[in-house]
Parts: structure tokens; sequence; C-alpha cells
């Protein structure tokens, strides 16, 4: 084992969220119960997961906190913003993801979270109607108004360091434009010229969290920081940025299960996933150019696992044009399941001598549930990388992450191999611990 060179996570470390709906109180009531030990924060790899470092008779599987300094919860301050005002206790009753008796023994720090006015644009979520907004004419004025919110949050809760972490709705989809998204320049030059159609609210956040040093986390779709001008940003700031979208229901069960496919040498005709969601994500969903965004990002799993040109006689089958399975992604919106999500996924392989089988998942998850651990996780070992000297994209974060950012720009491809992502993420977590990164991604 070497020395490491990571800060020590001294102070307090503040989580700005952006939104404070289901997603965020649910992960900020989780962690408020958890540290006053009135609950388990099941599903959290940073709390529960153990890697191995060394081999032979140094072998040892410890705990992330047992490998890197890791910030406790007890850390942990809360803020956010939102476009509707309430704080963070009625927004977790209004959500009904959790009952009752989970939120009340926290209700007095819940009540005291209560949202910034957010930087918004209804022409981007058509279907949130908040009034909670800040008054920017342009959006060079959402990012000076972000920024000093961030200084002001810092200041007067006493904290050390700071997260921003994107748990608002899916944004309308923003197609990558070479001559404003490429370069910081350029991308500085639209905010400042008020190009609403190129720069959307999330890319404010972003900016402004970088600018006053904090590291910024996509957790929707939205192309925000998945833009080379970004990556610029993010350099010369020297912060750490991850996304996008975080890997909750249907993907996790797709990045999981299509490696089954590949590794057993079956092949694959189609595969249809679609989903039921009722909360407020699926209320914004609704309108077709938001589903866009969420598509784009869905679709790509499956691709960058079961490739036709590596194996044209098991995946280049299925469509009309005969180069590849066929594959869709359906969302529903369908109020009465609120915040408990269906996802059934039809999945047509085929084995020896090219015969037909079928194989059905349904997996009827609560979204918030399974994304809470996902936020925790992602502050935490973002904070990890920034005391750690890491900035630019994390791709050991790829693991909790629908849509994998990579550099497009040189032909690079997402790995979306959850087996490949771990790999990856323990790998860093070795490093960082100074211990050697020995695992082989194949």
């Amino acid at each position: 084992m070497t020395k490491t060179n990571v800060k020590p996570a001294e102070g307090k470390l503040g989580i700005m969220v952006v939104g404070n709906g289901a997603v965020a109180t649910t992960f900020m009531t989780g962690v408020l119960m958890a540290r006053k030990g009135l609950t388990k924060p099941v599903g959290s790899m940073t709390q529960y997961d153990k890697i191995r470092v060394g081999k032979g008779e140094d072998k040892k599987y410890l705990k992330y906190a047992d490998i890197v300094p890791l910030a406790s919860l007890d850390d942990i301050v809360f803020g956010c913003w939102d476009v509707y005002p309430q704080n963070a206790y009625q927004s977790a009753m209004y959500a009904e993801v959790l009952k009752e008796k989970d939120i009340e023994p926290v209700r007095d720090e819940l009540e005291a979270i209560k949202p910034l006015p957010a930087a918004f644009d209804k022409n981007y979520a058509k279907r949130l109607d908040g009034d909670n907004v800040k008054p920017c004419q342009t959006r060079w004025e959402m990012v000076e108004a972000l920024r000093e919110d961030i200084r002001r949050f810092k200041a007067e809760k006493g904290c050390s360091r700071i997260v921003v972490l994107w748990a608002a709705s899916t944004e309308i989809y923003v197609p990558v434009d070479e001559k404003v998204h490429y370069h910081l320049a350029d991308l500085e030059a639209a905010m400042k010229a008020d190009d609403r159609e190129h720069v959307a609210p999330s890319m404010c956040y972003a900016y402004a969290a970088l600018v006053e040093g904090a590291p910024f986390i996509m957790g929707a779709p939205n192309t925000t920081v998945d833009i080379p001008a970004m990556w610029e940003l993010a350099e010369k700031t020297r912060m750490p940025i991850a996304g996008k979208d975080f890997k909750t229901g249907q993907t996790l069960v797709k990045s999981g299960f299509a490696p089954i496919i590949g590794t057993r040498c079956l092949g694959l005709s189609g595969w249809f996933s679609t989903n039921i969601l009722g909360n407020r994500d699926g209320l914004v969903l609704d309108e077709p150019a938001n589903f866009r965004t969420k598509e784009v990002s869905k679709l790509s799993t499956l691709e960058t696992i079961l490739k036709p040109d590596v194996q044209p006689d098991l995946y280049a089958h299925g469509n009309d044009e005969d180069t590849q399975y066929f594959h869709k992604v359906r969302i529903n919106y369908y109020p009465p399941r609120n915040d408990n999500k269906e996802g059934w996924d039809n999945i047509d392989i085929f084995g020896w001598m090219g015969y037909p089988m079928q194989i059905k998942i349904n997996f009827l998850c609560r979204d918030s549930i399974l994304a809470a651990p996902l936020c925790l996780d992602l502050c935490l070992l973002i904070d990890l990388a920034v005391r750690a000297g890491r900035y630019g994209t994390q791709r050991f974060l790829s693991f909790f992450l629908k849509s994998p950012m990579h550099d497009y720009t040189v032909g690079e491809e997402a790995v979306n191999h959850l087996y490949q992502q771990y790999t990856m993420l323990k790998n860093a977590i070795r490093e960082m611990g100074g211990y050697e990164a020995d695992e082989e991604i194949d």
C-alpha cells in the first residue's frame, strides 16, 4: 500500500439539491433518520459495500470509509432550490413516498430546509407551475444569482465544502450544437446573449457550481455537463463533474441483464421496455419534448453492451434494416401509481439453431427509494474526488448513472455494462485509498 494524498473530510459538507420533490426529500429524510439511528441506509454502496484490497496474504475486504476518507452522515447539511415554495417536510408529505411515521421524527430539521427560488424557464418544463422563481431576465443573471446562493449558503451554514446535485425534472431535449456547446467562450457568450434555445437552466446551475468550487452531479438526462464547454470549465476550475440520469429501475435491470445474454452468447431479436409512473417526474415526461430527453438516455444502454458489429450473428437482426435488434422504450404517465413505478421488459431472444425464446421482467419498483441511496453515494464520492484532486468527468461514477458521460468528440463509447462499471468504481476507490487498482475491465 502506498501513501494516499486525499485530503481529510474535515468540516461540514453542504449538499445543495436542485429540486425539492420526491427524490430529494426521500434522500434528505433518509439521511436525517439514519444519522439518528432510526433507519438503515439500505441500497447505499458507500455505507454497505465492501471492496477487496490487496492480494494473497494481504487480501482484505473493507468498507469504503475504511479505505478512503468519506464525509460522515453527521457532517451533511442540506439546502435546495425549487419552483414550489413548500419546505422539505411539506414536500415529503405531499410526495407520499414515505409514511408519516418515517418523516415525523425529523420534522423540525426538514421544516428548516426551505427552497431557494429556482432559476427556471417554463419552456423547459411546461407541466410545472410553481411561482418560487428567480426574477432573472437573462441566462447570465441566472448564473450570477445561483453563484450568490451558493456563497451565501456556504457562509450561513458554516460549510467547508459544497456539492450541487440535480434531482429536479427532466428538461426538454437540447441537441448538442458545436457553435454553442463545444467551447467555453461560446457557451458564456450564449449565456450573456440570453440564448434560451441552446442554454438550458440546468447549464446555469452547473456553471455556477463549478465556478464557485462545487462539483456538480446531473441526476436527470438533461444536456448539461455532457458538453465539451462544460468539460473545459471543469478543467479550468479543477472540479469534478458526473452525469447523467440516476440509474434506478429499468435501466439498472437492463445494464445487469443484458450481460447475461451477451456472456451466454444468445441472440437478441428485440427488447421492448415500457414504464408507468405517476409522480411529478411522470407528469413532466408526459410532454413529448421532455420524454425525448429521457428516451435518448434510456436507449443508449443496450447498444454499448450487445454490439452488432462485434457479434453480427447474434445482434444484427430484428429491425426493418436488419442491421440490429429492435429496441423500443416507452414511459406512460399514470397518476394512480404515484412514485411506485412499474417497468415491464419484453425480451425476444433466440438460441441454438435460431429457435426463439422470451424473457419477461416486471419490476415493481419505488423510484425515489432506489434513487435516494444513489444521491448519497454520488455526493459522498464526488466530494471524495475533489479532495483527491480529481477533476473533469468522473467515469468511475458511471455505475450510478443511466447514460454515463464520455468524450463523444473523439469517438469514445460510454461503458454501460454494470459489472465493468463496478470494476471502474472499485479500482478508483482502491487508487484513492493508496492501493493498487488491480482489476481488469474485460
